[in-house]
């Protein structure tokens, strides 16, 4: 009997799924919450990625769309999300009509007839997954299910891991990256404008922010110092990554953007204008306040399934050390597949953004391997599954709002440090992870400070 793949979430990994079950001649079950493809993705429609079209399409969504006569999209470009919405996921949508079940949003999946702690019988029910929408409460049956639902519709909030006091529902409060020069313009121009984060999403907002007239913008960053925000510059090996960086010390030296940096958010009093108050006692007080730190994923849906999670980042725990933001940026994080994302459960993978749980490491190629890996084991081709069939730069590719901009220098000793703090570059960067004491740019047990004068 051909087996149906249920496949939660049509974004970039899931609908690459969905070409790799038809490829294997399996059944694809594809249901989106959205009333479209890419949901999620036009959402950020507005931003740049890092990454360039090279490392944004998948082989099999390639093949399958150039049979239809799409042509793919100059290969060193890098898209905006619209761009990636209507010059792949669209057509790929198209493609892909007949198993694509829009407007159902996943609320629970678990097994026929089968509670979570009965072992009988388990391995060969089939998944149910049910689903809310304009259809009302349906139930939709598979023999494998690929959790690919993402993250964006779960922001992180203010405080550390929780909303802090007056944060919920407010009306001046946004998160993520709105659309602050286009859609969103009305909400923020002219306005002042609080943006807490430290990482690319903050910044590339408090980019967009100035550049609006009239406009006052404030970084909370919560770190003390942000030097780590601001990336490499001109060294990034990523060059619209580093532009990011280069643009926000400019407009901070320039006193463009005011800076509140060691901010760590513990309430939120008033309306219009409202006060963001910090645990040291500083109160802020703006129009808007736009919260970027991170994204979470929703895990309530998967309550009666065996999943078991890094207690930490929420993600599979044999991924884990591979994914750790502590240990590595997306540049360094090795290809995996169906081995490191398996569960007790059997046949259920969790894929994209969503396997790494907190970690904000991830990239599309990577989950594009993922989703090969992980239907090659569900066809039962384990010798495909095993095999590592993505290629990437040693610099590594990421994911994020960047702006293009020409070829920057490599920088000595790799440029700075990309994911640790205690080193000046990434050579220092590389010894420490492997426990040597050296710098690793030519200078034998050089101390930070040192080491950052041979970079």
């Amino acid at each position: 009997m051909t087996k149906t793949v249920a496949i939660l979430g049509a974004g970039p990994v899931g609908l690459a799924a969905a070409a790799h079950v038809l490829e294997r001649g399996m059944v694809p079950l594809i249901l989106e919450r959205g009333d479209a493809v890419g949901h999620a993705v036009k959402a950020w429609g507005h931003v740049p990625m890092f990454s360039n079209w090279r490392y944004n399409t998948d082989r099999a969504v390639t093949r399958r769309l150039e049979q239809t006569g799409w042509r793919a999209p100059d290969p060193e470009a890098c898209p905006t999300g619209a761009e990636l919405v209507a010059g792949y996921l669209d057509p790929l949508g198209h493609s892909l009509a007949p198993w694509l079940r829009l407007d159902r949003n996943v609320v629970a999946v678990s097994r026929e007839g089968i509670g979570k702690a009965k072992d009988a019988g388990r391995a060969t029910a089939r998944f149910v997954i049910g689903t809310e929408g304009a259809a009302g409460e349906e139930r939709h049956f598979a023999d494998a299910v690929i959790d690919a639902t993402g993250t964006w519709f779960q922001p992180n909030p203010g405080g550390a891991g929780r909303p802090v006091p007056g944060e919920a529902a407010h009306p001046h409060v946004s998160y993520g990256m709105p659309d602050v020069t286009g859609q969103d313009r009305a909400r923020f121009a002219g306005k002042r404008v609080a943006v807490l984060g430290g990482g690319h999403s903050a910044i590339g907002t408090m980019i967009a922010l100035s550049e609006l007239p009239g406009t006052q913008a404030i970084w909370l960053c919560r770190a003390k110092a942000i030097t780590r925000a601001l990336g490499g510059g001109a060294a990034d090996q990523l060059s619209a990554r580093g532009a990011l960086g280069t643009d926000m010390k400019r407009l901070v030296t320039n006193r463009d953007v005011r800076l509140e940096s060691g901010f760590h958010l513990a309430a939120i009093e008033g309306v219009a204008p409202l006060a963001a108050l910090a645990e040291d006692g500083r109160r802020i007080e703006v129009d808007e306040l736009v919260i970027a730190t991170g994204f979470r994923p929703d895990l309530s849906i998967l309550q009666e399934l065996r999943v078991t999670l890094d207690p930490a980042l929420e993600c599979p725990p044999a991924l884990a050390p591979l994914i750790d933001p502590n240990q590595h940026s997306c540049g360094t994080v090795r290809p995996h597949g169906a081995a490191e994302l398996s569960h007790p459960e059997p046949g259920f993978y969790i894929a994209g953004m969503k396997s790494y749980g907190r970690a904000p490491t991830f990239l599309m190629a990577t989950g594009h391997e993922q989703v090969r890996s992980i239907v090659a084991a569900i066809a039962g081709d384990h010798v495909a599954a095993a095999r590592v069939e993505l290629v990437l730069p040693q610099t590594g590719v990421c994911s994020g709002p960047g702006r293009p901009v020409a070829k920057a220098a490599s920088g000595c000793c790799g440029g700075p440090a990309q994911t640790r703090a205690d080193a000046c570059c990434v050579k220092y960067e590389v010894a420490k992870n492997s426990g040597e004491t050296g710098c690793g740019c030519g200078t034998a047990s050089v101390e930070p400070a040192k080491a950052a004068a041979c970079c």
